[in-house]
């Protein structure tokens, strides 16, 4: 396609951006659009995979047909398989009637599974069932349904390390992953992050009724440099907040700094880049964080060891957070020492003697999850968007830990 189609294609679907990789996604859907094949969408949490999926239905011959999002992350493990292919009455408890299920529903149209890497191992049977012969069976029945339905899937799990650990089938993986689009994160976008800020702005002044906040040249410097974990939903939600709170309309890089998680600060490229790792998860990236944080630690405490018997002299107080790399402990070691008169030498403890406060990962993630659940006063679904995860990856740790 050319970059005026491909112009008209972003305008139509409300894409906002001139990256070339981007751009190349966008004409891969088109490309596939006319074709039944599956179509996998990859990309971090954020990034705006749900817009292809619409792409290709609209581009293809089933465009009259339904179009079906399913948030396959969203549906507790339970009632997911009823959900998709349908269930006959008296199936289970609380089945009082007949259920048709997507499949059922969207026969000639398109599905969206998001988050398909969350669906249970029994699912992924039933799903790879359904794209290898269009067949499938409802909940409760032994009676074989066919269905003609083009499946488009998104994830931002890693699906090779899921098959690894025994979460996700090979086969389902290559069914599905026929046709791939990597959605680029907007860290590497380039100036699309300033054209983004932008319309957000421009529609939350309309929505608002006030005047679009404005980015002097320095915070400019800081919107790019940033490395915008949660991508462009996060520049979404940072707009908005700047939007209705700040008096000023002219945005310096303090203030938008202020709004900034420092997760996402510019020293974090830095670090990953060391080993060239490629992380599978923003917690895998803090746990590498906190690592390197605790080597420079042990460090600072060998300097304050020989400044304690070159010098004689006073110790500066410390608290600095020492984090120890997961599965043992993850919360930091907390460093106590004193100042000690010159008279009294004798009594300067060791490095070694450290009063050290941990806490099991265990407990820090279950702390986390409670904070989150008072905050939206106990609505799952908000709760699970703020920390991240899936409503049914809360759901279940919900119950692992109690907080019913």
């Amino acid at each position: 396609m050319t970059r005026a189609e491909i112009q008209q294609v972003k305008l139509r679907f409300g894409i906002i951006g001139n990256n070339e990789t981007l751009s190349r996604d966008i004409d891969i859907a088109i490309q596939v659009a006319p074709t039944d094949l599956s179509v996998l969408i990859t990309g971090e949490s954020g990034v705006g995979k749900e817009s292809f999926p619409q792409i290709i239905h609209q581009y293809s011959k089933r465009k009259h047909g339904q179009y079906i999002a399913v948030n396959c992350g969203a549906i507790p493990e339970g009632t997911i398989d009823s959900e998709l292919f349908g269930h006959e009455k008296g199936a289970f408890t609380g089945a009082i009637g007949e259920r048709k299920g997507y499949f059922g529903e969207a026969n000639g149209g398109t599905i969206f599974l998001d988050e398909v890497g969350e669906l249970p191992m029994s699912t992924q049977a039933r799903l790879l069932r359904v794209l290898e012969s269009g067949e499938f069976i409802k909940v409760g029945s032994s009676k074989v349904q066919k269905t003609d339905v083009r499946i488009v899937a998104a994830t931002n799990v890693n699906l090779m390390s899921a098959i690894a650990d025994g979460r996700f089938r090979e086969d389902l993986y290559y069914r599905l992953n026929t046709v791939p689009i990597q959605v680029p994160p907007l860290r590497e976008r380039g100036d699309d992050v300033l054209l983004l800020f932008r319309k957000f702005a421009t529609d939350f002044a309309e929505k608002y009724r006030m005047p679009a906040i404005q980015l002097t040249e320095d915070a400019k410097q800081v919107l790019l440099a940033y490395t915008w974990p949660g991508n462009v939903r996060q520049l979404k939600n940072i707009t908005e907040q700047i939007s209705i709170i700040e008096t000023n309309r002219d945005i310096d890089a303090k203030i938008l700094q202020s709004y900034l998680p420092s997760i996402g600060s510019p020293r974090l490229p830095a670090i990953m880049g060391k080993d060239n790792k490629s992380f599978d998860s923003e917690r895998e990236m803090l746990y590498t964080l906190l690592f390197d944080m605790r080597q420079e630690v042990s460090e600072l405490k060998v300097i304050v060891h020989n400044l304690m018997n070159e010098r004689g002299g006073d110790v500066a107080v410390m608290n600095t957070p020492v984090p120890v790399v997961p599965p043992v402990t993850t919360l930091p070691t907390i460093i106590h020492t004193v100042k000690t008169p010159l008279s009294d030498m004798s009594d300067i403890p060791e490095p070694t003697e450290y009063v050290e406060e941990s806490l099991s990962l265990d407990d820090v993630e279950k702390e986390m999850i409670r904070k989150a659940l008072e905050k939206h006063n106990g609505k799952r679904k908000s709760a699970a968007q703020d920390l991240n995860i899936s409503e049914r990856t809360l759901y279940r740790k919900i119950k692992e830990y109690g907080l019913d």
